[in-house]
């Protein structure tokens, strides 16, 4: 199975992590929560959360990545050099890089992903992307780049990081067993 490390800052947006790793472990991916700056870092809503690991003991480069917005815990994810660092070599290895809300625009768009992609964030922040190609697409797939717009496409952001993961049927089968519904 996929191992996929969730980057988790103070200020993260509690439904753009939680959901993303509820959704990948139902599908069976190994979800590595991995803490920036906090073992035990709090949501944006009060939510505390307990981490497998802190960046700074990272010694492997996951499948793929997931960046969660929430202020500030993106501005936190951007302030990190490991993370950039741990970013750009998922990046550089074709693995996934998936990132929502302001964290596509603060913290890859700092990191220099975007440059030359298409991507999606939270309403506004495209203003702060010089070099990529915005669309206002609730969720966008670029390669091994997906971005999503806020806590209300956790769920569509979730299943297309299954669905580029595992394949088309392993998504339906999460988006069925939730009841989500899918807007094309």
């Amino acid at each position: 199975m996929p191992q996929v490390g969730i980057f988790l800052a103070d200020g993260f947006e509690e439904v753009e992590a939680i959901t993303p790793i509820d959704y990948l472990r139902r599908a069976g991916i190994n979800v590595i929560l991995i803490g920036v700056n906090s073992e035990n870092p709090v949501g944006s809503h009060g939510l505390r959360v307990t981490v497998d690991t802190p960046v700074e003991e990272i010694q492997f480069l996951p499948d793929g990545i997931v960046l969660p917005g929430g202020m500030p815990g993106a501005t936190n994810l951007a302030a990190s050099g490991k993370v950039a660092h741990i970013t750009r070599a998922v990046m550089k290895a074709k693995g996934l890089v998936a990132s929502i809300c302001a964290s596509p625009a603060l913290v890859l768009g700092s990191f220099g992903i975007l440059e030359g992609r298409s991507f999606t964030c939270f309403p506004g922040m495209e203003k702060q992307v010089s070099n990529g190609r915005f669309q206002s697409k609730r969720v966008v797939v670029d390669d091994n780049l997906i971005t999503s717009r806020a806590a209300g496409t956790a769920g569509e952001f979730s299943v297309e990081i299954i669905r580029y993961l595992l394949g088309e049927i392993e998504a339906n089968r999460i988006a069925e067993s939730v009841l989500l519904n899918l807007r094309k």
